[in-house]
C-alpha cells in the first residue's frame, strides 16, 4: 500500500483550512522528497490567507516556506541528498539561467517558492527541487541545542535579513537602524551585530524591545514615544557618544509598515543605504528626491540565494545569531487556530508547525 501523506491546503482566502491526505509524490529528475520537521508561520503566509495577496500558484495551495526537513527520496541526479537533513531555500532558483549565472537567482524567472509557485511545507512531507538544498550538521546542532525544527526559521526569517546586510556591505564600525524588531527584525539585528555593527532598534512593542536589547540591540528606540525628527536627533547622539559615523548610516525597513517605511525614509543621511525588507500592500507619498539629495541608495530585498545559506546558518550554529529563543513549535493540526492567533499578533514568538 502506497504511503500516506497530509497537508494543510488553503481553498479559498480567508476560508477555514482544509486537511487533506495524499499519496506521497515521486521525485523526478533533480527533485526530492522531504519529509517535514518543522515550517515556520510568516507574515507571507498570512498575507496569502487573510489579505488576498494572489499566489502564483492556483488554488487549492499548501502554504508554508520556511522548511526544513529530512530527505526520503531522490530523483535521478539527486540520489547524494537521501538521509540528510536540509533547510529548503525560500526561494528556489533554477541555477541555469543567465540571471542566475549572474548572481540573481533571487529573480530568476523561473524560480520556485513552495508555497506560492509549488506546494508548500504546511505538511507531512513536500516534493521540491534538489537545487540550493542547505545541508544541516546534526553534530553542530545538537551542540548548538537546536533541533532541525527550530532551524526551520533560517529560511527566510534569517536568510532574509542577512542577504540584506550583506548586500548592503555593512561591516565593523558601522551604524545600523533596524525599523521593526519582530521576526525578521529581530534576527536583522542579530545579524548586523554579528557583522560588526552598532545597531539601533526601532518598534512599538515594549517586549520586543527588551528582547532585542539582550540580543544585540545597543539602543532601542519605542516609536510611541519618539516621533518625526526627534528619531534622528536621538540616534545622532548616540553616535556622538559612540564614536559612530554621523552620515552613510545602514537603515534596514523591516516592519512592513507605512508607519516603519516613513520612519526609515525619514532617516536618510548623506550616503545612507536603505533597505526594503519588509513589505507592505499600503501606499504613501514620499520625496522620491531625497535619494538624489543625500546621494543615498535604496536597496530591495527578495528572499536569499541559496549560495548564502551555508553562512547564514553558521551565524546560528556558532551561537552569533540566537533561534532558540524566539521560536515556539505547535503541533501542525493547530494551524488554524495558530493562523488566527498570529494575524491578531498574540504571539510573542515565531511559530514552527510540527507533522
Amino acid at each position: 500500500m502506497m504511503q500516506k501523506g497530509y497537508a494543510w491546503q488553503m481553498e479559498e482566502a480567508g476560508k477555514p483550512l482544509v486537511r487533506k491526505e495524499f499519496d506521497l509524490p515521486s521525485p523526478v529528475s533533480a527533485e526530492v522528497l522531504v519529509e517535514v520537521s518543522g515550517c515556520g508561520v510568516c507574515h507571507t503566509d498570512l498575507g496569502y490567507y487573510f489579505d488576498g495577496v494572489r499566489p502564483n500558484h492556483p488554488l487549492p495551495l499548501i502554504l508554508g516556506h520556511e522548511i526544513s526537513g529530512l530527505v526520503l527520496e531522490a530523483g535521478e541526479g539527486a540520489e547524494s541528498w537521501v538521509g540528510k537533513k536540509v533547510i529548503i531555500p525560500a526561494v528556489i532558483p533554477c541555477g541555469k539561467c543567465g540571471l542566475c549565472l549572474r548572481g540573481r537567482g533571487t529573480i530568476c524567472r523561473s524560480q520556485k517558492m513552495p508555497g506560492n509557485d509549488i506546494q508548500g511545507g504546511f505538511a507531512s512531507h513536500v516534493r521540491v527541487p534538489e537545487y540550493g538544498l542547505c545541508e544541516v550538521d546534526e553534530t553542530k546542532l545538537e551542540a548548538a541545542g537546536l533541533t532541525l525544527a527550530d532551524v526551520s526559521v533560517i529560511a527566510d526569517a534569517v536568510t532574509t535579513p542577512y542577504q540584506a546586510a550583506v548586500r548592503s556591505g555593512i561591516g565593523k564600525g558601522d551604524l545600523a537602524v533596524v525599523i521593526g524588531a519582530g521576526g525578521i527584525g529581530g534576527y536583522a539585528v542579530q545579524i548586523c551585530a554579528a557583522l560588526g555593527a552598532s545597531v539601533v532598534a526601532i518598534d512599538i512593542d515594549a517586549s520586543r524591545l527588551e528582547s532585542v536589547r539582550q540580543n544585540g540591540a545597543a539602543l532601542a528606540l519605542d516609536a510611541r514615544e519618539v516621533e518625526g525628527r526627534e528619531f534622528k536627533k536621538r540616534i545622532l547622539e548616540f553616535a556622538e557618544n559612540q564614536g559612530l559615523p554621523a552620515q552613510e548610516w545602514y537603515l534596514f525597513e523591516c516592519s512592513g509598515s507605512v508607519a516603519g517605511q516613513k520612519t526609515a525614509f525619514g532617516l536618510l543621511t548623506h550616503g545612507a543605504t536603505l533597505c526594503v525588507v519588509g513589505f507592505t500592500m499600503d501606499r504613501f507619498e514620499l520625496r522620491l528626491s531625497n535619494l538624489m539629495a543625500f546621494d543615498a541608495r535604496a536597496l530591495g530585498n527578495w528572499g536569499c540565494a541559496p549560495e548564502l545559506y551555508p553562512a547564514a546558518l553558521e551565524l546560528v550554529m556558532n551561537g552569533s545569531v540566537a533561534v532558540a529563543p524566539f521560536v515556539e513549535q505547535y503541533p501542525l493540526d493547530s494551524i488554524q487556530n495558530i493562523f488566527n492567533a498570529a494575524q491578531r499578533h498574540e504571539l510573542t514568538k515565531r511559530a514552527v508547525l510540527v507533522p
